[in-house]
C-alpha cells in the first residue's frame, strides 16, 4: 500500500510539473480580434503541434501575433513581438511586427524601378525611398483565411495592376504551417498577369528569452553567408557585394550579437545597428541553413531555413520603447530582432543582384523555415 502511495504521490507531482510548464502561456482570445475594416472581416487564427507550440496568426497583414516555445527546461515562453488586438494594429504606428511583407520586401531606391523600358513609380513612405511595399502594403491588407487543420493555416489576397505603383495584377497565397518537427514552415506562391517584381518576406521580431524579456545583444549569431551587400546613409545598396571577413559583418562563426554592435563601422553606422542584407552560400541543395540564433540563458535555438538568395539580419535599432507589446511592457530599442529571408533590396535597379522579376505563365515560389530548438 505504501509503495502504491508513493506511485501515485509522484506522478500527482510529475503531472503537476508537466502543467506547471505551460501553465503561463497566455492564448489571445480571437474576439480581440473580432473587427472589420473596409468591410472585410480581420480574424485571429491558432495553430498548434503534438509538442505543445503555438502560434497564432492574423489575416491582418499576414501576422504571427505570438509564438510559444519551451526553453531547455520545458518551460514555455512567447519569443515573438506582437499586439494583444485587432485594433493595436490597425491604429497603432506601424511597425511590421509578424508581418507579410510585399509585393516588395525591404527598400527600392527612390521607389523607381524600371522594367520591360517602361519606369514604374511607385509609392513613397520611407526618407523617400520604397519601403516594404509602399504606404499600403500586404501588411496592411485583410487576407482571405482558410485554416485546413489545427496546425495549417492559408492566406490569399488580390494585388491590383498598379496598386502601389506596381505593374500586374498579382495573386497571392501564403501557407503557414507548424510542424511537429518544432518548425513554423512559411511558404508563398504568386501569378502575375504581366512583367512584374516580387519579394516576398515575413517581419516577425523575435527575442528568445521572450516578448519585451531584455535585450538580443547577448544572443549569439551565425549566418551562412561570406558576403553582404553594403548600403548608403539612407540603407539603399550601393550595387557591390563585398566579403564580411574581417568586418563586424562576419557571422560565420557564432558570436554575440553586442559585440561588435557599436564598433563604429561605417555600415553599423549608417543602419544604427546590423540593418543589412546578407549573400547566403548557396550550394547545390535547393533549402539551405541560413542562420542560427541561440540565447544562452534559456537555451532556446531558432534555425532559419530558405531556398532565397538573402537573409537580412535586423537588430531592433529603431525600436524605442513608445510601443507596448502583448503583455503591457514597452519594446525597447534592440529588445527583438528580425531574420527575413528574401531577395536583395533594390534588386530591380541593381543588374548583378540576383533578379526578382516575375512573368506571366511564372509562379513565384519561396520558403521560409523557422525550427526551433532547446539545449
Amino acid at each position: 500500500m505504501k509503495s502504491i502511495y508513493l506511485i501515485f504521490s509522484a506522478l500527482l507531482l510529475f503531472g503537476f510539473c508537466t502543467s506547471n510548464k505551460t501553465q503561463n502561456v497566455v492564448i489571445i482570445d480571437k474576439e480581440s480580434f473580432a473587427t472589420s475594416l473596409n468591410g472585410n472581416q480581420v480574424k485571429l487564427f491558432s495553430l498548434k503541434n503534438s509538442n505543445g507550440l503555438i502560434a497564432q496568426i492574423t489575416n491582418y497583414g499576414g501576422r504571427v501575433v505570438s509564438l510559444w516555445v519551451p526553453d531547455r527546461k520545458g518551460n514555455f515562453a512567447d519569443v515573438s513581438v506582437g499586439h494583444k488586438t485587432a485594433r493595436e494594429y490597425i491604429e497603432g504606428p506601424e511597425s511590421y511586427f509578424g508581418a507579410t511583407i510585399g509585393r516588395y520586401g525591404n527598400r527600392i531606391g527612390k521607389g523607381r524601378f524600371v522594367l520591360e523600358g517602361d519606369t514604374f513609380q511607385l509609392s513613397i513612405n520611407h526618407h523617400g525611398n520604397t519601403l516594404h511595399g509602399g504606404t499600403n502594403g500586404f501588411n496592411r491588407k485583410v487576407w482571405d483565411g482558410n485554416q485546413t487543420d489545427g496546425r495549417t493555416l492559408e492566406l490569399t489576397c488580390h494585388s491590383p495592376h498598379m496598386e502601389e505603383g506596381f505593374p500586374g495584377n498579382l495573386d497571392v497565397t501564403v501557407k503557414f504551417q507548424l510542424t511537429d518537427q518544432n518548425e513554423l514552415q512559411i511558404e508563398y506562391w504568386a501569378e502575375t498577369d504581366r512583367p512584374t517584381v516580387v519579394n516576398l518576406s515575413n517581419h516577425t521580431y523575435f527575442n528568445l528569452k521572450g516578448e519585451a524579456a531584455g535585450t538580443i545583444n547577448d544572443h549569439w549569431l551565425s549566418i551562412n553567408a561570406g558576403h553582404y551587400t553594403p548600403v548608403d546613409e539612407h540603407l539603399i545598396p550601393t550595387g557591390e557585394i563585398a566579403p564580411v571577413e574581417n568586418t563586424p559583418m562576419d557571422f560565420r562563426i557564432p558570436v554575440s550579437i553586442g559585440e561588435r554592435v557599436n564598433a563604429g563601422h561605417e555600415q553599423l553606422i549608417y543602419g544604427k545597428g546590423y540593418d543589412h542584407n546578407w549573400v547566403l552560400n548557396k550550394g547545390d541543395e535547393t533549402i539551405i541553413k541560413a542562420a542560427v540564433l541561440k540565447d544562452p540563458v534559456s537555451g532556446r535555438i531558432l534555425e532559419v531555413y530558405t531556398n532565397e538568395p538573402g537573409i537580412q539580419f535586423y537588430g531592433g535599432n529603431f525600436l524605442d520603447g513608445t510601443v507596448n507589446g502583448k503583455y503591457g511592457k514597452p519594446i525597447e530599442r534592440r529588445s527583438a530582432l528580425c531574420l527575413e529571408t528574401q531577395h536583395f533590396p533594390d534588386s530591380p535597379n541593381q543588374s548583378n543582384f540576383p533578379s526578382t522579376t516575375l512573368y506571366p505563365g511564372e509562379k513565384y515560389y519561396s520558403i521560409c523555415i523557422y525550427k526551433f530548438k532547446a539545449e
